[in-house]
């Protein structure tokens, strides 16, 4: 699996709400968004779909709300996660044994981790983080390899706090 990213800026004074955010143009699926200046939506979304330029919609669930002129409401690009991947549950593997390697460019900067889930069809609320597959980034190390162990259905690797720099590949053996 081969992953790039692409950086985005935070984005201010969105004029209304729909479908949670307008001003979408930029920001593509399984994109992480953090938003704040809301009264009900500060917290962290995936995009699930961008349906044009100027809107897009989440996984999770969201509440709805009206922003007035006054109100500055942020959206900011805080990492992305991958397409899932089989993990050896899904082909009902007893061992349950995964080996992931990121290669990453000296200059990225943030994290990147592993996710499971053990449902055949995941939403994001069935997906955790497994323990032990953390890498941050030193702009020196451009190679960490993990190995974990998990009868996971499905996988996939989560970047977050990205800022600058690039992924040139995520690889997983199971």
């Amino acid at each position: 699996m081969e992953i790039g990213i692409f950086l985005q800026s935070h984005r201010n004074n969105l004029p209304d709400t729909k479908y949670l955010f307008l001003l979408a143009n930029g920001f593509a699926v399984r994109d992480l968004i953090t938003v704040s200046g809301t009264t009900n939506n500060n917290s962290t979304f995936t995009v699930k779909e961008v349906t044009d330029a100027n809107n897009l919609v989440v996984e999770e669930i969201v509440t709805t709300e009206t922003a007035d002129d006054s109100t500055t409401i942020t959206l900011d690009h805080t990492g992305f996660v991958s397409d899932k991947q089989k993990g050896d549950g899904y082909y009902s593997q007893p061992d349950g044994v995964h080996t992931v390697a990121y290669k990453v460019a000296a200059t990225l900067t943030g994290s990147i981790k592993m996710q499971g889930s053990l449902a055949t069809t995941p939403t994001e609320d069935d997906y955790f983080d497994i323990t032990g597959t953390t890498f941050t980034t030193d702009q020196s190390t451009t190679i960490s390899t993990a190995n974990f162990t998990g009868n996971f259905v499905w996988v996939r690797a989560k970047a977050t706090s990205v800022t600058a720099g690039s992924i040139t590949d995520i690889l997983l053996n199971n």
